[in-house]
Parts: C-alpha cells; structure tokens; sequence
C-alpha cells in the first residue's frame, strides 16, 4: 500500500480528512535548501477557501516543521511537516455512512481496505490530504526558482466560463452552487527554465512522470501535452516544431510538443493541461447502494463541499509539478545540484 511519488525525492504523505492532522514527509532534498516558512504559509493560502465560491470548511493550515531543517535550511534528512486538523465535522457524514457517494472513492477503498478505511470526510482520499502537497511542494518550489526554474498554473475554463474572467467563473460556480450541482473545468501548467535532456526514455518519462503526479489528484481525468488531443487532428507539417538559433541557443519556433521530445526536456516551456472533474459532492438525490448492507438508497448530501475544486487545484499542481521536476534534476544532474 504505497502513498509516495518520486524516484530520489520522494513525498509522501500519510493523514485522513477527519483524522488529527495531515502529514507530508519530503525525503531526497538535497543540505543547505532554504526553507522559508513566510513563502509556505503564501502557498498554502492559495489553496485554502476563501470565499461562497469554495467549502465552508475554513482550516487555518498552521503547519509545523517537526525534521530535516534547522537554522532555515535543509539539513539533508526527511522534512516532515504537519497540518493539524481543526475544523472537523464528523457528524456531518454519519447519516450517510455506508453509502458509496457516487463518483467518489468510497465503494473502492471499502473493498481495497477490508472494511477498515477511515469514511470520514472520505478519509485519505479527501482533497484535504492536498494540504500536505502544497506544504512539501512549497520548499522544492522555492529551492527551483533559486535554480531559474519557475511553475505556475492557472484556471483554462470552469463552467463554461474562460479563465481569463474570474468573475464569469466565481458566477458560473455559484449558479451552480445554487442548483445543488457543481462544475468542473480545466487547468494549464507552464514550467519554464528547465534545461534540455532532463528525463528519462520510456518508462520514466518526463511527460509519464508529471502525468503520473496530476493523475494521483482525485478530481484530475485528462492530461495533455503541448497541443495534445488536437495534435490527432493536425499535419505533420503543421504539428512539427522546428528549430533556429537564438543567440547560440537551439529552440522551436512552436511548442506544439509542450517542451517535450521522446520523454526529454528539449529546453522550451514544458506545458501541460489538466481536466478537472465537477465535485462529486453535489446536494441533488442520486442512487447509489449501501456497502455495507447491500442494498439501493437514495443519496442525498449534507455538508461542506466545494461547488468547483477547478481554482484550488492549481496550487496542487504546482507544489506536484515542482517535486517532480525536482526528481527529475536529481536523477540527471545529482541530488545536490539543486544546492548549486
């Protein structure tokens, strides 16, 4: 039963929704990384609700460093960092306990566990495990951009609605909200400042591990690269991206590909987009059956729950992307190249 991602830096992460907090252990980095707590706490607060739009659930995320820093910077050990749980709710779920929420893990992870999974909240594989990511995420983020390597995801489409318009998608996530219901949408992620040659062939491929890493957050159900499934529709003449110089440097003329060739960095952005389901959690009745005495019932949820997981989403990614590119540079360059 694994909970960790990574082949040198590892994260893994351990902790249920109700549970007393949630656990992120980031193993791998190489001594003498900055770790600053202010950009943290930034971090985090990019994933916490804020508004009607998100959960009622309001968690403070005061995180606490418990090994592998001192003095501000790594020490080369295991960083474990811990996110209490606060504002808990249990109550909420007991009326519907065993009953399998449609489009959620419950039904999967009663028959994978024998029985003896956590419920609550939807135990560990509640989107509040996240906060572990983001936390962990936030020192490899930092120890990236220090390298000239930045991150940043942002909102494609949620509702209907263009990214480029938060008020179009704060109104289409309401309305939706309003009906009982929820939306979904997509996400970009740009990673640029990678050098070329970073990744392995096949099996370990850069696009197979950021894949990998967008795919185990719950509410992910595509990933494309570059210009992706529109890639199926276009020429080779017209999906190539051909080279030039720039100043001595080699870079395409396009980013069809998304900065990546044959499982390796090739030196342009490495660009990707993620599809995002609707919140499974809706108030609508849906049919469903109880696991636990085998019989139909009718669903209907009580509860906080996000009407859209789309906008804070994006700082997961970010904070995965950032442990995967991260990984990835160690198994090129070395752990300690990062370290400079």
């Amino acid at each position: 039963m694994k909970n960790s991602i990574g082949h040198s830096v590892i994260l893994t992460l351990a902790g249920e929704s109700h549970g007393q907090a949630v656990c992120a252990i980031l193993d791998g980095l190489a001594p003498g990384l900055r770790v600053d707590e202010a950009f943290i706490a930034e971090q985090l607060s990019h994933r916490r609700p804020s508004g009607p739009a998100d959960t009622a659930r309001r968690e403070p995320d005061e995180f606490k460093i418990v090994s592998g820093v001192l003095d501000g910077h790594t020490t080369g050990a295991p960083i474990c960092i811990m996110i209490p749980n606060t504002d808990v709710r249990s109550a909420d779920y007991a009326s519907f306990d065993g009953l399998a929420r449609p489009s959620h893990a419950d039904l999967a992870a009663h028959v994978r566990y024998g029985g003896f999974e956590d419920r609550r909240g939807g135990g560990h594989f509640s989107g509040r495990i996240t906060v572990g990511i983001v936390a962990a995420g936030a020192i490899a983020l930092d120890a990236l951009r220090s390298c000239g390597i930045s991150i940043e995801t942002r909102v494609l489409s949620c509702g209907g609605a263009s990214g480029d318009d938060p008020a179009a998608v704060e109104a289409a996530i309401l309305a939706a909200k309003a009906e009982g219901d929820s939306v979904g949408g997509k996400i970009q992620t740009v990673i640029t400042g990678v050098p070329a040659g970073v990744g392995e062939p096949w099996f370990t491929s850069l696009e197979g591990e950021l894949a990998a890493a967008a795919f185990s957050i719950g509410g992910v159900k595509g990933v494309e690269f570059g210009d992706g499934f529109a890639l199926a529709g276009m020429k080779g003449s017209e999906a190539n991206d051909s080279f030039y110089m720039d100043e001595g440097v080699v870079k395409t003329r396009t980013n069809h590909s998304g900065g990546i060739n044959g499982g390796l960095s090739n030196g342009m952005p490495i660009v990707f987009s993620c599809a995002v389901k609707p919140t499974p959690s809706i108030a609508k009745p849906q049919q469903t059956v109880n696991f636990l005495t085998g019989e139909e019932a009718t669903l209907e949820l009580h509860g906080r729950h996000d009407p859209a997981i789309v906008r804070r989403i994006c700082p997961v990614m970010t904070a995965l992307s950032a442990i995967v590119i991260c990984d990835m540079l160690a198994l090129r360059f070395g752990t300690d190249w990062i370290a400079g």
